[in-house]
């Protein structure tokens, strides 16, 4: 087995590892090994989690409050980071289970006040409209948010659901248990919204990017690089990453990395999540994970490098 050098280590976009799986990642930084099922075929994956091999982590979430106890560790051990912050603020019936904002945004400005305000990337994500949050609803949210969080942060990463099966679903299940409807509007009016957005975010010094939504890059909204090397880069020079550009799905702008997650796992329960097909089972597979584990999912396969 093979394991490269430098590599960029998401954690995760598949599920919510600072949130349910904190005390899960810090077993693997001190053991200093991962594992990991490549959803796209099956394969199983490992990789060396040591500091000398990682250039950055680039972590993920709702919830960072269960991984701040363990921030004084991994400075400790010279890890870099930066940290994909989700804060929409939206009604319970679409996160069920996500602290308030006013919670988060706390936990944020901790981050920033720590790392910087260049590592703390907030993401209003999904822009979900529907019957109970329409266009006028999201620009009044966002402006608090972002009044909220100026000096934090200086980006703002933003995109519209996909409707995927698994989000129709969901979003069917929501309409007639509650009566909202979701609603997947046209170009013309996700452009109007994002540009309301981008004038807002500039009044609080943060400049918006549409993530693996191409037709929203236009004048102030930059196309986002969710996982920036470049970024990377210059926070942390002294650990150059090894990356090549290699999105992820259609429009996605990410510098590859190697994501230690794994979907139906994340117990947030939120409506228009694309990474769990079954609520139960993330909860089931969170209640009954090993923290102890080298992989946060049992694996059946060959490692591969």
């Amino acid at each position: 087995m093979t394991i490269a050098r430098m590599q960029i280590i998401s954690a995760s976009r598949r599920t919510d590892i600072p949130a349910f799986y904190a005390d899960w990642f810090m077993g693997r930084i001190r053991e200093g090994t991962v594992s990991w099922t490549n959803p796209f075929g099956g394969r199983r994956c490992q990789a060396s989690i040591r500091p000398e091999d990682v250039a950055a982590i680039v972590f993920w979430s709702k919830n960072y409050g269960p991984l701040v106890p363990h921030l004084d560790e991994l400075d400790r051990r010279r890890y870099r980071a930066i940290f994909h912050f989700t804060i929409t603020g939206l009604p319970k019936a679409f996160e069920p289970t996500v602290p308030d904002a006013s919670e988060t945004i706390a936990t944020a400005r901790l981050l920033a006040a720590r790392y910087g305000p260049d590592a703390v990337l907030w993401r209003y994500d999904p822009v979900l409209i529907s019957s109970l949050t329409g266009p006028d609803y999201h620009l009044k949210r966002f402006q608090e948010l972002a009044s909220a969080l100026a000096g934090s942060t200086r980006r703002c990463y933003f995109s519209f659901p996909t409707f995927y099966a698994k989000v129709t679903r969901n979003t069917d299940r929501l309409q007639s248990e509650t009566g909202i409807v979701c609603q997947n509007p046209p170009l013309e009016q996700r452009l109007e919204l994002a540009f309301g957005l981008a004038a807002i975010a500039a009044d609080y010094g943060i400049v918006l990017y549409s993530c693996c939504g191409d037709g929203l890059v236009q004048g102030p909204i930059k196309k986002a690089r969710c996982v920036d090397a470049e970024l990377l880069a210059r926070l942390c020079p002294d650990h150059i990453p090894s990356a090549r550009l290699s999105g992820t799905r259609r429009e996605c702008g990410c510098y590859e990395s190697r994501d230690i997650g794994a979907y139906d796992t994340c117990p947030h329960g939120c409506v228009y999540c694309y990474a769990n097909s079954h609520k139960d089972t993330a909860e089931r597979r969170w209640k009954e994970h090993n923290p102890a584990a080298e992989s946060l999912t049992p694996m059946l396969y060959n490692v591969t490098g």
